[in-house]
């Protein structure tokens, strides 16, 4: 089996695992199971698909993306969108939404940062990884923060919860990507030019 096969195969039995029924109301009965486990889980699925993709498909993404900012910009944009109490309390009571986040998470938020990632360069990434952990906190900071329910199909008890693990999310980030710094030395995957296979450190 060929890694393009394989990484197509792992996508698509994670996304039809992610996508049984029993599987995709339990993930989203508990607040933050849909936002930790269910909403990362769908972007993973669609960054395997990235290695899927032909070789024509890459070189055509490439030329509208060639340093990973389009594909950033789009997968900020989308996963803000489903991180927001709105959407996810949406994603629940209305089949409509639930269909789009399987579609737009995948395609919209894992493969274009798939395909921007290995693209980017030591400070963008750090850029990218520090507003990972600012949005941590930040959600974290409003649910632990606001008195009222934000989501109605989520109780507050749910909701402060979920926020003890986004702060929590955030401080293991910031220690990883402190360690990486400190001891951590990987080679840099797909960049262009002379740069290319070169250690360094990561973030």
């Amino acid at each position: 089996m060929t890694a393009r096969r394989r990484s197509l195969g792992m996508a698509l039995g994670l996304f039809a695992v992610l996508a049984l029924p029993p599987v995709a109301q339990a993930l989203q009965a508990r607040m933050q199971l849909q936002m930790l486990v269910q909403i990362p889980l769908l972007a993973v699925a669609g960054y395997l698909f990235r290695a899927a993709l032909s070789g024509r498909w890459q070189e055509r993404i490439h030329a509208w993306n060639p340093v990973g900012i389009n594909g950033l910009i789009v997968a900020t944009f989308v996963l803000s969108f489903w991180m927001l109490p709105r959407s996810m309390d949406a994603a629940v009571s209305d089949w409509t939404y639930t269909v789009a986040k399987f579609i737009t998470v995948p395609l919209l938020v894992g493969l274009p940062m798939g395909l921007s990632w290995p693209r980017m360069n030591f400070i963008m990434r750090g850029v990218v990884s520090m507003e990972l952990i600012a949005m941590c906190w930040r959600l974290g900071w409003l649910y632990l923060a606001s008195p009222v329910r934000l989501c109605n199909n989520y109780l507050i008890d749910d909701q402060q919860l979920t926020g003890r693990y986004l702060l929590a999310a955030g401080v293991a980030l910031l220690a990883w990507i402190a360690l990486q710094l400190l001891f951590g030395h990987v080679r840099v995957p797909g960049g262009d030019g002379p740069e290319e296979g070169v250690s360094r450190h990561a973030v």
